[in-house]
C-alpha cells in the first residue's frame, strides 16, 4: 500500500515550493543582471544535481551488482534520489546551449591557441561537445528508468525474475557509467581550464559524487524513517552500514585528493601547477584547507566510533558536513579561474544553492511517497527484516 504524505511532510513540501519559486526567480534575474557569475553558478548547481541523481541510482545498482541484502529497505530512497537526474541534466543543457561562451575555448581559433592542437582541438569542437552531453545524459536516464521500472514492477509480480534483470542491468550500468562520467566531468568541469589536465580527475569526481550521495541517502533515510512506514524496515544496522560507507568513501576521496595534489606539485609541470597555485593563494587558500576538513577529517572523526554511526543526530551532522564539503569542492573546481582574487559567494551562488536544495527535496519526497516505501516484492526483503530486528 502506497503511503500518504504525512501532514508534516506536506507542510514542508509547500515551504519548499515557495523557496524554489523565489530562489529560481532570483537566479533568472542574475542571468540577466550578472550573467557571467550567474551562469557559472547555474553550471555548478546543475552539475551537483546531476551528481546527486547519479549517486542515487549508482547506490541502487551497486547493491544489485554485489548481491547486498542489508540495503534492500533503503532501495526506495536511492530510487527517489535518482529522480532529480533529469532536472540536473536539463540545467547542464541550458548552460551548454544558451551560454557556451562560459568555456574559454568556445569560438576561438583552436589551431592558433596555445597547446590546443591535434586531438584536443577536435575533442573541444562545439558540435561534438554538445552531442556528447546529450548522449551521456540519455544513457544515464535510460539505465535509471529501466532499473527503477523493474524494481517497481517487482512489487506486483514478486519472484526473482526482476532481481536477475536488474542485476544484469546494474553491472552494465556501472561499466558504462565509469566511462561516461569520466568523460562528462572532463568536458563540463575540466575544460573550464582547457590548458590544465589531470589523469585522475574522473576518479576524483566520482569519489566526491558518491560520498555526497551517501550523505544524502543517510539524511533522507533518517527523515523518512521518522515520518513514514520506512521505520518498519530501517534499523540501527542499516545506519551503521551507511556510516561505514561514508567513512570509507570519504577516506577514498581524501586519498585521491592527496594523489592529485601531491603528484602535480611533485612533477612541477608548467601546464599543471598553476591550477593548484591559484587555489592555494591568499584568496582561496582558506577554502582549500576547509575542503579537506569538511570532506574527510571532520566526518571521519565524527563517525569513527561505532556508536556514532548508529546515532541519528551524529550521522545527520556528519552527512550535512559532507554535503557542505561537496559544495565547497565544486566551488573550488569551477569559480577560481573566473574570480581569482575573490572567494566570497555572491547572491547568485546562494540562489542556486537554495534552488538545488529545495528542488532536490521536493522531487525526492514526492517520488518516495508515490510508491511503496519498501520493495515488498523482493523475495529477500523478509529475511533482511528478520535478520536486522
Amino acid at each position: 500500500m502506497k503511503p500518504t504524505m504525512p501532514a508534516r511532510v506536506a507542510n514542508l513540501s509547500r515551504r519548499l515550493q515557495i523557496l524554489f519559486a523565489v530562489s529560481s526567480g532570483v537566479l533568472l534575474l542574475g542571468l540577466w543582471h550578472a550573467p557571467e557569475r550567474a551562469w557559472l553558478a547555474l553550471l555548478l548547481g546543475s552539475f551537483a544535481l546531476v551528481g546527486f541523481g547519479l549517486s542515487g541510482i549508482f547506490f541502487v545498482a551497486l547493491q544489485y551488482a554485489t548481491g547486498a541484502k542489508w540495503s534492500i529497505p533503503l532501495r526506495r530512497v536511492g530510487e527517489a534520489l535518482s529522480r532529480v537526474l533529469p532536472f540536473g541534466g536539463a540545467g547542464i543543457l541550458v548552460v551548454l546551449v544558451l551560454h557556451p561562451s562560459l568555456y574559454p575555448w568556445y569560438g576561438h581559433a583552436l589551431e592558433s591557441s596555445e597547446g590546443w592542437i591535434g586531438f584536443k582541438q577536435t575533442w573541444l569542437s562545439y558540435p561534438l561537445f554538445l552531442g556528447r552531453a546529450v548522449v551521456f545524459l540519455a544513457v544515464w536516464l535510460l539505465f535509471s528508468w529501466r532499473i527503477r521500472r523493474n524494481s517497481e514492477r517487482q512489487d506486483q509480480e514478486g519472484g526473482m525474475a526482476r532481481t536477475r534483470k536488474n542485476t544484469r542491468l546494474s553491472v552494465a550500468f556501472m561499466v558504462v557509467f565509469g566511462v561516461t562520467f569520466w568523460l562528462a566531468t572532463t568536458d563540463w568541469i575540466m575544460s573550464l581550464e582547457p590548458n590544465w589536465g589531470s589523469t585522475i580527475f574522473g576518479i576524483y569526481q566520482f569519489s566526491g559524487m558518491f560520498v555526497s550521495g551517501l550523505a544524502l541517502v543517510s539524511l533522507l533515510t533518517l527523515g523518512l524513517r521518522a515520518t513514514s512506514p520506512l521505520r518498519q524496515g530501517v534499523r540501527d544496522a542499516q545506519l551503521l552500514d551507511l556510516g561505514r560507507m561514508i567513512v570509507a568513501f570519504a577516506t577514498f576521496w581524501a586519498y585521491i585528493w592527496f594523489s592529485q595534489f601531491m603528484l602535480i606539485w611533485y612533477a612541477n609541470l608548467s601546464e599543471e601547477t598553476p591550477y593548484m597555485a591559484l587555489r592555494t593563494n591568499a584568496a582561496w587558500g582558506g577554502l582549500f584547507v576547509a575542503n579537506l576538513l569538511l570532506n574527510w577529517a571532520i566526518p571521519f572523526l565524527l563517525l569513527l566510533p561505532r556508536a556514532n554511526k548508529m546515532n541519528p543526530r551524529t550521522l545527520a551532522t556528519a552527512a550535512v558536513i559532507v554535503l557542505v564539503g561537496r559544495w565547497v569542492d565544486l566551488d573550488l573546481m569551477v569559480v577560481p579561474p573566473f574570480s581569482p582574487a575573490r572567494s566570497w559567494p555572491t547572491l547568485w551562488d546562494f540562489a542556486v544553492l537554495a534552488t538545488v536544495a529545495s528542488g532536490l527535496l521536493l522531487v525526492s519526497l514526492r517520488s518516495f511517497f508515490a510508491q511503496e516505501p519498501l520493495p515488498v516484492g523482493d523475495p529477500y526483503l523478509l529475511g533482511t527484516l528478520e535478520e536486522h530486528v
